[in-house]
């Protein structure tokens, strides 16, 4: 009988162990495949690093190797990503999308600009060239696609002073145009972008400079051109073909983006690699720039964010509720945001009412609607004024005169009659 009870236990004892050693590879499978995935999940970036990352329900973004960058949405300037966007670095050629769009706004297309000695240094400056000599003329246009393809240093700088009248007075006009654009962090000491310790932009101040810029028809044909021929001038023996090294908007290079439609970028050696370019798709125009980055890294950052900016957000349109609304009423929000995801904050001034949309404390965009609390105020008021005025004149004019007339316009009409019944009479 012991035996037995003995053989049971060693037996029970050997089914366990059987049971837990089949058990054992499983658990070390769900392990392995636990770390697998954990191994593939992708890595959003510390929201003190990408600050859009801290706001609440927004998508969540990676970091990228370069100082600076940032997306914004064109039509209500929303930031879709931001990683120290207001932080001053150096610009290098991003600096001549600024001096192109200056030229635009104070030139003709059509103007003569020679070459002079102001121009012709920049080709031994050190930087980017077209060779340019002295006295050599070409029109502005064939000026700014020789800034904006070849990067030409020599052409930044004639342009300066035939728009300025001196180099100095441009830089001057170009600060003054950042600043009315809202760049707050901005100081331009040339129009090349060649280092100067002064000299610093922030990506948010360039994303609002590139949006200006993008916004004329001209710049956006020159901003998206690869290839382009100068004629010959009167000094040249023949034709320049200039090449655009710019890869986002080049179908033949791997860098390509399709959705890009124009941009610039460019380095030094105290600025790094710098980026600045526009991208439309899914009804949306975005604006992105990265700063600081490394040579033949910045346009595949670039290529991430944008595609990070499309795939997470799309406009949402606000019902028409307001029927005093005048614009505006299209946000940018995460996707599958609805109105109750929003709060609004309301400025009067003017008759008008601005409304501001939040998503998470964010703003996502905004509406201009017609005030008319204020207005139906203005008109009680205007109307109690009037009403005064009357009183004013009543009491200020006797009413004889009025008496005067009438007695006259009877005795006409009595006259009248008196005549017609004689008439008839007879």
């Amino acid at each position: 009988m012991k035996k037995k009870r003995i053989t049971a236990a060693l037996l029970a004892l050997g089914l366990s162990a059987v049971t837990i050693c089949s058990q054992l590879p499983v658990f070390a499978a769900e392990e392995t495949a636990q770390a697998t995935d954990t191994a593939v999940q992708p890595q959003t970036a510390d929201p003190s690093v990408v600050t859009t990352n801290g706001i609440d329900g927004w998508p969540q973004a990676s970091d990228i190797s370069s100082t600076a960058a940032i997306v914004m949405e064109t039509s209500t300037n929303t930031v879709l990503y931001s990683k120290n966007a207001d932080q001053a670095l150096y610009p290098a050629s991003a600096v001549k999308v600024m001096t192109c769009l200056v030229a635009l706004e104070n030139s003709s297309l059509d103007d003569q600009v020679t070459m002079t000695a102001a121009g012709v240094s920049g080709v031994t400056d050190g930087g980017a060239n077209i060779s340019s000599q002295l006295d050599e003329v070409f029109t502005m246009e064939q000026c700014l696609y020789a800034i904006m393809v070849a990067s030409a240093n020599d052409i930044a700088l004639q342009v300066a002073e035939h728009v300025g009248g001196s180099v100095d007075a441009f830089v001057q006009t170009m600060n003054t145009r950042a600043q009315e654009l809202g760049c707050t962090n901005t100081v331009f000491t040339n129009p090349t972008g060649l280092p100067d310790e002064n000299q610093h932009i922030t990506a948010h101040d360039m994303a609002l400079i590139m949006e200006a810029a993008m916004a004329n028809e001209t710049f956006r044909t020159i901003a998206a051109t690869t290839s382009y021929t100068l004629p010959a001038t009167n000094v040249s023996g023949g034709e320049r073909v200039l090449t655009n090294s710019f890869t986002m908007i080049n179908n033949a290079s791997d860098g390509y983006y399709e959705p890009c439609i124009g941009g610039k970028e460019g380095y030094t050696e105290a600025s790094g690699s710098t980026l600045v370019c526009e991208a439309a798709k899914n009804n949306m125009k975005l604006v992105c720039v990265v700063l600081n980055g490394a040579s033949g890294v910045t346009d595949d950052e670039a290529v991430a964010l944008l595609n990070y900016g499309f795939d997470n957000f799309s406009p949402l349109t606000i019902a028409d509720t307001d029927f005093n609304r005048l614009s505006g009423g299209t946000v940018i929000a995460p996707n599958g945001a609805t109105e109750d995801n929003l709060t609004t904050e309301d400025t009067s001034s003017d008759g008008q009412i601005t409304r501001q949309y939040y998503f998470g404390g964010t703003p996502v965009g905004t509406a201009i609607l017609e005030d008319t609390e204020q207005q139906s105020n203005d008109a009680a008021v205007t109307g109690q004024k009037n009403m005064e005025a009357a009183q004013n004149y009543s009491a200020s004019h006797t009413t004889t005169p009025y008496y005067i007339i009438g007695a006259i316009g009877a005795a006409f009409l009595l006259f009248f009659l008196f005549l017609l019944v004689k008439v008839i009479r007879s």
